[in-house]
């Protein structure tokens, strides 16, 4: 199993090489070792993911921790944990999530300017930026270089303004943030749009987006890690939900033809275990 720093260090080189790089998003170390297997090259949790495991709408900070760490010492794989809001709205005290997210075996992780409030969803400009700069002195305090990924979540929460979005992007940027992330941006153009507006590598969240697009696509429109969110999630539970159902309301389970192979499974297991 590599060290943490060499993992950190790993992480960091999938942003500096040329083209675009998938990070799927598991939500337990089973789903976790089924990514590895297949050669993905890092592993990014999801909180929704998470939060439909623990049939919650929403998930605490130390619930989050613990997913990461059972995910972190699953695969040798590098771990970006998704923090959400960080578990609080002052500056200092959210920016001790990071630290806390190393703790858990994370090499990277991500602040965002969204209150978890439906009343107020976004933090104010100035607060956010601060948030992100407290954020930007935890992880460089570490003693691995923690990829820090700051998220402005705008069009995720009714306020479609694309200038008030760059222009958080751009002052996460000014505050020293790793990657950027605007979760909502959809189509290909917008995409292009963002990512010129920006010098730092960008994240898109496919759950969001138009799903016809592909790597190659979105590579050469200068997106640098492509990333899923609770999508896996959700497509896991669309199969269970089909599969209960049929039994329910057909008393029927021809839902097990479509079953993965438990040797298939088991084979996965192993074969990333043996690492």
């Amino acid at each position: 199993m590599p060290s943490q720093l060499e993992k950190a260090k790993a992480f960091r080189a999938l942003h500096e090489r040329p083209g675009a790089f998938i990070i799927p998003n598991p939500w337990d170390a089973g789903t976790a070792k089924l990514l590895a297997a297949l050669g993905f090259e890092a592993l990014a949790t999801t909180s929704l993911g998470l939060a439909n495991t623990l049939g919650s709408s929403t998930v605490s900070l130390d619930a989050i921790l613990d997913n990461c760490r059972a995910i972190a010492e699953a695969t040798p794989l590098p771990v970006s944990v998704d923090l959400e809001n960080c578990g609080a709205h002052e500056p200092r005290r959210a920016a001790e999530a990071i630290r806390r997210a190393a703790e858990a075996g994370a090499v990277g992780g991500s602040i965002e300017d969204s209150t978890g409030d439906r009343e107020r969803p976004i933090y104010d400009f100035a607060l956010a930026v601060e948030r992100v700069q407290a954020a930007v002195e935890a992880a460089r305090a570490l003693s691995i270089p923690f990829t820090l990924t700051a998220r402005a979540e705008n069009l995720l929460h009714g306020r479609n303004d694309l200038d008030d979005t760059i222009r958080r992007l751009r002052a996460f940027e000014a505050a020293g943030a790793d990657v950027l992330y605007a979760p909502g941006v959809r189509d290909l153009a917008t995409i292009k749009t963002v990512v010129a507006s920006i010098g730092k590598p960008f994240n898109l969240v496919m759950g969001f987006a138009d799903p016809t697009l592909t790597l190659p696509q979105l590579s050469a429109a200068g997106v640098k890690r492509i990333s899923v969110g609770g999508a896996m999630s959700r497509l896991a539970l669309a199969a269970f939900l089909r599969s209960a159902r049929e039994m329910k309301d057909n008393g029927s389970f021809t839902y097990i033809r479509e079953m993965a192979g438990i040797a298939e499974l088991r084979g996965a297991f192993a074969s990333v275990d043996a690492t």
